[in-house]
């Protein structure tokens, strides 16, 4: 499966240009004109990775990555910023913004696509297929399919997005703050204790008598997926 990207580019020249050679690249390429478009695209069906233009009319490239970064769902999208600013504070200000990466216009197209490839092996290293494997676990993220060691495993949608963002990171030790943030979203209120009981869901639904529990328990510190790959 290739991977899909939302280009978000009110020039149309450019955004053409920039279809062509990410298509040429080997990507499904959808464009939006606009940030209000954009945000509508994201909500109806998620992309692998954003391009995003800062400048764009009715709302700007920093705020739709601000409300991008504010909501569960797409709170780990990655997004690459176009920019024509090329002050330090500017790119500062996208970076603190949530942008993955940041490009200064004009750029090559070569230099686009790297850094495309960059960040998606950095966030996302499953991605070529859209599935993520860990160990003897494997997330298939277009079907909602968790497989351990060839058996499939049932979970509940808390449970799918708690794994999901694990296996995003593996070995990374989340606090159960770090994780409520992740999963339930910063403007739902859940108890601290609530992340025990779905790690506990989790680890039941995926350790069968004999193997080893994929879920790390850090004292003081919270949880970490960690199996020996």
């Amino acid at each position: 499966m290739q991977p899909k990207i939302l280009v978000v580019e009110d020039e149309e020249a450019l955004a053409t240009l920039l279809q062509y050679n990410l298509e040429k690249a080997g990507y499904t390429v959808d464009l939006a004109r606009d940030g209000e478009e954009a945000l509508t695209q994201v909500s109806e069906q998620k992309p692998d990775l954003v391009v995003l233009d800062w400048m764009l009319p009715a709302v700007s490239g920093v705020e739709v990555c601000r409300r991008l970064r504010g909501q569960a769902d797409t709170r780990n999208l990655p997004i690459v910023m176009l920019t024509a600013r090329g002050e330090e504070s500017d790119r500062i200000r996208g970076l603190d913004t949530g942008a993955d990466d940041y490009l200064t216009k004009p750029f090559s197209m070569a230099e686009l696509i790297a850094r495309i490839r960059a960040v998606l092996r950095r966030i996302r290293p499953g991605l070529v297929d859209d599935r993520l494997t860990h160990g003897d676990i494997v997330v298939d993220r277009v079907s909602h399919r968790v497989r351990r060691n060839g058996r499939e495993v049932k979970l509940g949608p808390t449970e799918f997005r708690l794994l999901d963002h694990l296996m995003q990171h593996p070995r990374r030790v989340f606090s159960r703050e770090q994780l409520l943030d992740a999963v339930w979203g910063s403007d739902v209120y859940v108890e601290a204790r609530t992340v025990d009981v779905h790690v506990g869901r989790l680890r039941k639904a995926l350790t069968l008598p004999g193997e080893v529990d994929p879920i790390r328990t850090v004292r003081s510190a919270g949880y970490s997926l960690d199996l020996e790959d």
